[in-house]
């Protein structure tokens, strides 16, 4: 059995550095252009620059993605940037384009290039195909099953790599390949500037009756029959690891710096936990219930086993599932006082029970007894965004420990 590498979003330097502190092996982010997450953080060159040596120093990886789908304008200033992201070291480029896969082949040749789940790479062919082209790394279409990927494995080179994603949300669109947002909005989703049509509430209108609109309703709340949900293959690990998966995939560079840390804690306890016990069937402790404490739509492990239904796929809601709030993040602690300095991110007040998320040692419970300001002085609760403030904790803790509580 192989023990897959963990690949992890950043969309911006603080959460790449909670990606790699709750046990990331690699982290992929953007720069401010080429990447398919325009609205993200990104990076600029001095920030990228600091964040490669960040990552290098922790032993770890760092992937830029250039996985626009381009057009003529969009190469203009492409082989500058692939030359300055060669030049500041880092470890791989992620690319669905073949016109933007030759400039980085001719400008940097010593760079790796991972070929995006963009390029709908569906079949063994396919894969070797772009081996052929001189790819490292394909990421797999999400639209396969684990047959499918067996499949795959067994039929190509075991010197190409296999990338799979088994965590975050899902175009309904083939891999992503989707008109909607550019028809309706002008933001060009291949191009990362997706409005998320497919989450839209619509109706129908007829042709001769321009003024009469007929609801197409699933339930109360309307239609969403292009809404997906949230893939979620935290439990179908040993089957992925055992057909020889070379890297697992969190989507997210959009969300949360708590998604990321909660999803990356979960499936970093999950690889550990099958790769030391490699005839488990289920872990040790429901890491599937530990991703459900972070913002979600409903969970669907999609082709995974095969075809899909409607019920897999559509669902009667586009809103979140919210259980838990992100609190806080500690940012000292004291071992004498037993008093640890908060950042605050949501309100929490005296009396709410809060849970401590630690790395690689899950999280333990305590109810909130004592808060003070930054003067020592007791208060009730935490009115303002971001304010710093002291927290008496049960147990000792340590920078970058996250809190949270249950939203009842």
């Amino acid at each position: 059995m192989k023990k897959p590498e963990l690949l992890a979003p950043a969309g911006n330097f603080e959460k790449l550095k909670y990606a790699l502190h709750y046990g990331a092996d690699a982290v992929y982010c953007a720069g401010k252009k080429f990447g398919l997450r325009a609205q993200a953080g990104n990076f600029d060159t001095d920030s990228l620059r600091e964040a490669v040596a960040y990552v290098h120093s922790r032993g770890k990886k760092i992937y830029i993605t250039l996985n626009i789908i381009a057009h003529n304008e969009d190469l203009i200033g492409l082989e500058e940037y692939v030359r300055e992201l060669a030049d500041l070291g880092v470890d791989e480029v992620i690319v669905a384009d073949p016109g933007v896969f030759s400039v980085v082949r001719a400008v940097a040749p010593e760079l790796k290039i991972s070929v995006s789940t963009q390029a709908n790479n569906t079949n063994w062919r396919s894969v070797a195909f772009w081996h052929a082209q001189g790819a490292q790394r394909i990421v797999l279409a999400r639209e396969l099953g684990i047959n499918e990927i067996k499949e795959i494995r067994a039929k190509v080179s075991p010197e190409v790599e296999i990338e799979t994603f088994v965590h975050g949300a899902m175009c309904i669109s083939y891999s992503g390949r989707c008109l909607l947002s550019h028809y309706m909005t002008g933001r060009d989703a291949n191009k990362g500037d997706c409005a998320q049509p497919c989450r839209w509430k619509y109706k129908l209108i007829e042709e001769t009756r321009p003024n009469e609109e007929f609801g197409i309703e699933e339930d109360d709340h309307g239609s969403f029959i292009f809404n997906s949900k949230d893939l979620c293959l935290i439990n179908a690990l040993p089957e992925l690891m055992k057909a020889d998966v070379d890297c697992c995939k969190i989507e997210g560079r959009m969300k949360s710096l708590y998604y990321v840390a909660s999803a990356v804690s979960a499936y970093r306890s999950a690889i550990d936990f099958y790769y030391d016990h490699p005839e488990a069937t289920k872990p040790d402790q429901d890491y599937y219930k530990e991703l459900t404490k972070v913002s979600h739509r409903n969970y669907t492990t999609g082709f995974f086993h095969g075809k899909t239904t409607s019920e897999d796929q559509n669902y009667g809601t586009s809103s979140y599932t919210r259980n838990y709030d992100f609190v806080g993040l500690v940012m000292e602690y004291d071992d004498k006082t037993g008093m640890a300095v908060i950042e605050q991110r949501n309100k929490v007040s005296v009396g709410d029970e809060i849970e401590i998320m630690i790395p690689g040692k899950g999280f333990f419970n305590q109810k909130v007894s004592l808060m003070t300001d930054p003067a020592g002085n007791p208060i009730d609760s935490t009115p303002h965004p971001k304010m710093v403030y002291h927290m008496k904790m049960d147990q000792p803790v340590s920078p970058m420990d996250i809190l949270r509580k249950q939203d009842i």
